[in-house]
């Protein structure tokens, strides 16, 4: 359908797999793939939503012309094929977008449905276009209703509980291989939010003090350290000291694989009896996924965690419907304070873009 309208363009957990979703990561500067989108033409508005489930640009464009000629300069950027990214993109365009985004900040697109950290990151991606200078009334009216529905969200139901994030379900799976953690050795990688989430789940379980933080900056790494009263370690170190660890966590955000397998079968031989466990929170992988071939060896990524915290879902079932039904008012609501900036023949207007499988669009 022709005609100016809020759009997103994306893809997600839901339409994408693992290594998918690695090539779909900004790359190492995004303020210079934000130049590069908002410079389309007849783009007016553009914020770009970066986790390790998604991507996915938000855009206020004159058309849907607009909005393919910026998924060609994304690809191009990215250098992927537009088919390849056309199999697993999902695009929604005006009230749905609104809808879709509602429900992202309420945790209730997220692979483990419920978990807190998508509203920090979806706040971070709007501050990040607002320093760009890429928002204008519909995207700041849009994301400053998104924080308020999404609080509301949180607060009248119970979709928050149980332990709903990557870092609790980490400390779980780390719990079943080793039992109690007290005498658990366990190395952090990366200092950032995702970092210190789980080195205070560990903490929760009581496996202080013997925890060690490993970063590209070795002042971010003695930073998160000191708060927990644990040890630090320069990246370029973490290989040669594998044997040393039982649990590592990879989260940073480097642009490949810090860990091999190689270096992971060199640590085994010193370390036969006792099982190394991995789990790979960052996106790109920090672990190179050969690793779960290596007898003794155990290895969960982001997808994996979501299969087991998945399990804790139907007990929040009843609260995902109450919550889709709660956000469900604001759309409508904010979709009419909306309208009158997107030009004639805004009303009524529907999605569009590509179906996910089974006729329904994915998040």
């Amino acid at each position: 359908m022709s005609g100016p309208g809020l759009f997103v363009s994306g893809a997600t957990h839901q339409t994408a797999p693992l290594a998918m979703r690695e090539k779909l990561s900004p790359g190492p500067d995004p303020a210079e793939l934000h130049g590069r989108l908002t410079a389309i033409p007849g783009v007016r508005e553009l914020a770009l939503l970066s986790t390790c489930n998604r991507l996915e640009i938000y855009a206020v464009a004159d058309d849907p012309a607009a909005l393919r000629a910026l998924e060609d300069a994304f690809c191009a950027h990215r250098q992927l094929d537009p088919e390849d990214f056309g199999r697993v993109r999902m695009t929604r365009r005006d009230r749905d977008a609104i809808r879709h985004l509602f429900g992202v900040a309420a945790g209730l697109e997220s692979q483990m449905v419920g978990e807190n950290e998508i509203l920090g990151q979806v706040k971070d991606a709007y501050a990040a276009a607002q320093a760009l200078r890429s928002t204008g009334p519909v995207l700041n009216r849009l994301f400053q209703k998104t924080f308020q529905a999404a609080k509301l969200a949180r607060s009248q139901t119970a979709i928050t509980e149980g332990h709903v994030s990557v870092a609790n379900v980490a400390v779980d799976l780390a719990s079943n291989i080793f039992g109690a953690l007290g005498g658990v050795r366990v190395l952090v990688l990366g200092a950032g939010d995702i970092a210190e989430k789980t080195t205070k789940a560990f903490l929760s379980r009581g496996a202080a003090p013997a925890m060690t933080v490993a970063s590209r900056t070795i002042e971010r790494a003695s930073d998160l350290a000191s708060r927990i009263e644990g040890d630090s370690l320069p990246l370029a170190e973490v290989e040669s000291r594998l044997k040393d660890f039982d649990v590592v966590v990879g989260s940073t955000s480097a642009p490949g694989t810090l860990i091999s397998a190689a270096a992971v079968r060199q640590a085994m031989h010193q370390r036969p009896s006792r099982p190394l466990f991995f789990i790979d929170l960052a996106m790109p992988r920090d672990i190179d996924p050969e690793v779960a071939r290596l007898e003794n060896v155990f290895l969960y990524n982001l997808d994996d965690l979501a299969a087991i915290a998945e399990k804790n879902l139907a007990a929040r079932t009843a609260e995902v419907a109450r919550c889709r039904e709660l956000l469900q008012l604001r759309v409508e609501a904010l979709w009419s304070q909306l309208e009158h900036h997107l030009g004639p023949g805004a009303a009524g207007r529907e999605n569009t873009g590509s179906p996910a499988p089974g006729g329904q669009f994915a998040g």
